[in-house]
């Protein structure tokens, strides 16, 4: 039995919906998992968009109108009979009273998942390996493996997932402290670290509080291609331990706040430390984007993550568009943004 959705929908705020599946298979409970399939005409939410509806769980959402709840009566049903269902709104679909504002066309497959799901269980286990998944069903046979290596065939849907977004922020002050709290409302796994800090964490939620050196704390959560790091210290030593140990580094993205005008003596210490050319070629510094002056604590932390967000949809586009700064040529005017000290 599913419960009605809330008044307000708050479910909707999670982009990603595998930390529900975490709580269904940890719960026991049986869920029906809504995947976004096919799309005509621009609608609110791109094909792989999920929602997933369990007994007292739901997240997600496809247009923020009146199809989630018209979803939701689908999924109980789903729930119930084990049937897998392919729903069409706008164009084609036999609810013509339920449209999607803007026009759009969508369909959305969904499926009965078990909570002992063999392929539940392999996304959940490549998930926290941080390792990119395959996700491939009809709605009564499912497989789930890393892209390349799980079968696929005709009739299936496919659904790719990367490793969770991470976001390593290295500072205390509140510039530091408002970059970490969006990062963390953003959806990435985020960590402060602060050296020598206090013992007492810092009261923002969903945030990791780390108190070692910065090579140390940074070589401790591990910096793969899918996590971004954001040098906010204002100290000239802790800065430069974080970079040398960062931009040699997989992480995807390496920002610096920092004055424009302390940018060639901060990258001149780089290479005297053996930094190399390459890894100082993929530093963005001054970190964020322009914004036309803005200074205070969260308008930094909205460049910040705006920039890490860019980047990260440029590069899965294809794009060249949004590239990192010459850093090297000493960040030329009129590129950067202005959050820096």
């Amino acid at each position: 039995m599913l419960d009605p959705l809330p008044e307000w929908p708050t479910f909707g705020l999670a982009e990603d919906v595998r930390p529900v599946l975490v709580q269904a298979q940890a719960s026991g409970k049986t869920l029906v998992l809504a995947t976004l399939v096919a799309l005509e005409g621009g609608g609110p939410r791109p094909v792989g968009t999920q929602m997933v509806f369990a007994e007292g769980l739901v997240a997600g959402y496809f247009s923020g109108g009146c199809v989630e709840g018209d979803i939701a009566g689908h999924a109980a049903q789903c729930l119930e009979d084990g049937e897998p269902r392919r729903l069409v709104y706008g164009e084609g679909s036999p609810w013509p009273d339920i449209r999607l504002l803007c026009g759009a066309r969508i369909e959305v497959f969904l499926e009965r998942v078990a909570t002992d799901d063999a392929a539940l269980a392999e996304l959940l286990r490549l998930t926290a390996a941080r390792r990119p998944a395959l996700w491939v069903s009809d709605g009564k046979r499912r497989v789930c493996g890393p892209p390349g290596e799980a079968t696929m065939w005709k009739e299936a849907i496919t659904r790719p997932y990367e490793p969770v977004p991470r976001l390593v922020v290295v500072g205390w002050d509140p510039a530091a402290l408002a970059i970490a709290a969006l990062g963390a409302q953003a959806g990435f796994e985020t960590s402060l670290i602060r050296p020598k800090g206090p013992e007492t964490p810092p009261p923002i939620p969903g945030v990791a509080y780390l108190r070692g050196e910065p090579g140390e704390a940074l070589a401790s959560v591990g910096l793969d291609a899918w996590t971004s790091v954001a040098v906010a210290t204002h100290d000239l030593e802790t800065d430069q331990a974080a970079l040398r140990a960062a931009l040699p580094s997989d992480a995807g993205y390496v920002g610096l706040l920092g004055a424009r005008a302390r940018l060639p003596e901060r990258l001149a210490r780089l290479r005297a430390s053996s930094v190399t050319e390459s890894a100082i070629a993929r530093l963005h510094a001054p970190i964020g984007l322009d914004l036309g002056g803005a200074k205070a604590p969260w308008e930094v932390a909205v460049s910040v993550i705006g920039e890490i967000t860019a980047l990260r949809y440029a590069r899965a586009s294809g794009s060249t568009s949004t590239s990192p700064p010459a850093s090297t040529a000493g960040a030329p005017a009129g590129r950067r943004s202005s959050a820096s000290a």
